[in-house]
């Protein structure tokens, strides 16, 4: 099924539409929380426009795709994201605007779609943070994650090093498994200290 409607208490998880381009500008838009993340941070509504046609309706496009946009019950209006991806790695991603930070929003939202997986039958998912931004580590540890490793890599298209820390989920049950290719395709990689 294709990005199945979601609800939890407080949330609606659901597709990104169309009409929630002047939404997207703003989850987008958000200097301070696009700082971690790879892209710059959207400077108009046609940024905003290729956002929603890359990420999201070229997702919606294949047939299993999980791309939710996060929205409060009271208005059904999206004020973050929550992706995981199809490819191999199954990166569990999310982001949500700066005045939502702190109430427990991405891990409401991730506990949900994680059930979701699970039912599906996904058999694990991985994510990353900047060790610069450990709020986001915080989210990974509620959902059950796992620190495995941290390595650097040269952040695209921004050009500077960075150090990521990488998280994993087993969904089902093989306690064993670790998602090494990071390891394997960066030189510098080490364990650390789960923080």
């Amino acid at each position: 099924m294709n990005t199945p409607r979601l609800e939890t208490q407080r949330l609606l998880l659901r597709k990104f539409t169309e009409s929630d381009l002047g939404e997207l500008y703003r989850i987008y838009s958000d200097v301070e929380a696009n700082r971690f993340l790879p892209w710059f941070p959207a400077k108009s509504m046609e940024d905003a426009r290729m956002f929603f046609e890359s990420r999201y309706a070229a997702e919606y496009a294949k047939p299993q795709a999980y791309a939710y946009a996060i929205c409060l019950k009271e208005n059904d209006l999206p004020i973050g994201y929550l992706h995981v991806g199809m490819d191999e790695s199954h990166d569990f991603g999310y982001g949500l605007r700066k005045e939502f930070w702190g109430r427990g929003i991405a891990t409401e939202a991730g506990r949900a779609v994680i059930e979701q997986l699970k039912r599906d039958g996904l058999p694990y998912i991985t994510a990353t943070h900047d060790r610069n931004n450990p709020r986001s580590g915080g989210v990974m540890r509620n959902l059950g994650m796992k620190y495995q490793y941290s390595y650097e890599e040269l952040w695209q298209p921004k050009n500077f090093p960075v150090i990521f820390r990488m998280y994993q989920l087993n969904l089902d049950g093989d306690g064993e498994r670790v998602y090494r290719k990071y390891w394997d395709e960066y030189s510098v990689h080490f364990i650390e200290p789960d923080l």
